[in-house]
């Protein structure tokens, strides 16, 4: 089991530079996506419309910390803020058509990235590989939310 937990760790540590090198080469164009933007975006286009305390919960940040990412989406357009119709006191944040065709062209370009460099593997292999990174991710969920 080290064996195997210190190949992992490494190749993590590789994955994390290679996720780097995709989001630098997908995010051309007259928009460049910050890491955390994106991860908003996908969230609120995956999941709907969120106040920003459950975005500060889901990404594990300070409330502070998910508010800036969030003004710099609605300073250049891509995100817009709305009274929560349950609690006027709260707001909730969704992604504004910009921020929609933003995020569709960003995930496209780098879908067909993924693509291309899955290419020769055998239809079972990324069955599995998803279905193994969903694991993982969860794992790490519940460490994490262990750890407070």
């Amino acid at each position: 089991m080290d064996t195997a937990n210190k190949q992992i760790e490494q190749q993590i540590t590789v994955l994390l530079r290679r996720v780097q090198r995709i989001h630098l080469s997908t995010t051309t164009g007259d928009v460049n996506l910050e890491r955390s933007a994106y991860g908003i975006m996908c969230k609120l286009a995956d999941e709907g419309p969120q106040r920003l305390g459950a975005l500060a919960t889901a990404f594990g940040l300070d409330p502070s910390t998910i508010t800036r990412q969030v003004q710099a989406l609605e300073e250049i357009g891509l995100a817009a803020r709305t009274t929560d119709p349950s609690d006027r006191r709260a707001s909730i944040l969704d992604l504004t058509e910009t921020g929609r065709e933003v995020l569709d062209s960003t995930r496209t370009r780098r879908r067909t990235k993924l693509q291309n460099a899955l290419s020769d593997w055998p239809e079972s292999d990324l069955t599995d590989f998803g279905r193994l990174l969903k694991e993982f991710n969860a794992s790490l969920d519940r460490i994490l939310v262990d750890e407070g």
